[in-house]
């Protein structure tokens, strides 16, 4: 089954988080009831810090920036402008973990950024899309993901730094991880990339990470010399 890509909501049609969210849940029990197939929400949003139900109060900004409280794993992260964000909201086979569904949005993510000239990988221990560190810079997060799966089928998910405002993230400590910094696609490569631009890479892969067909991952940051093996479907990436 092919995954039904809703890209209404970019740029001068961002979408508020809560009416994002009211969106989404509606889709959500529509794909449960299988009155729908499986769905994926592409947007940008206002403006808005997500704090996860690790989120620790310390971590929260107080910039005037609404923060909003989301029932998703994780901490707390930022949504605006020039930041890809996607729901994929997906019925998992009785046989695949959230773990797997998890390395698979990654993948997506990882070899969208490649397609567009920048190279990231997984941190091991740190979830999301890395660049690695060098020259003197730390590791960098260029995507994020927090999930929920309610009922077999998958909300919230991931977002991809495409030309967003960097600044934003000084005011918080993004995803509870203070050694480490956030960066964009526009910033790594010195030109501006879209958020459309972003879309249109990872909506290929995306689909093909969630038709749950075996897969070669491409290799963590720390293991970039070792061969990748093969994942059947349903099988855990944990390193």
């Amino acid at each position: 089954m092919t995954i039904e890509i809703l890209d209404n909501w970019l740029g001068s049609a961002a979408i508020g988080f809560d009416d994002a969210w009211e969106l989404q849940r509606t889709l959500h029990a529509q794909r449960v009831a299988d009155e729908i197939g499986d769905t994926a929400m592409f947007l940008e949003h206002p403006p808005v810090y997500t704090a996860g139900r690790r989120t620790e109060p310390h971590e929260r900004p107080f910039d005037g920036t609404p923060v909003i409280d989301v029932d998703r794993g994780g901490k707390i992260t930022f949504h605006g402008p020039g930041q890809l964000v996607g729901y994929p909201i997906t019925k998992l086979p009785a046989h695949v973990l959230v773990v797997d569904y998890v390395r698979r949005v990654e993948e997506a993510m990882i070899r969208a950024a490649a397609d567009l000239g920048v190279t990231t990988g997984r941190v091991p221990g740190r979830s999301g899309v890395w660049i690695a560190a060098s020259a003197g810079r730390a590791e960098r997060k260029v995507g994020a993901i927090g999930i929920r799966v309610s009922r077999g089928v998958t909300m919230h998910g991931f977002s991809l730094n495409a030309d967003v405002d960097l600044s934003f993230y000084e005011r918080f400590v993004p995803c509870g991880i203070a050694d480490a910094g956030v960066t964009s696609l526009s910033a790594e490569l010195g030109r501006d990339v879209t958020v459309r631009d972003a879309a249109a890479a990872i909506a290929p892969h995306l689909a093909e990470m969630l038709a749950w067909e075996p897969y070669t991952p491409t290799p963590d940051l720390a293991e970039r010399d070792d061969a990748a093996p093969l994942v059947p479907v349903g099988t855990p990436v944990i390193r």
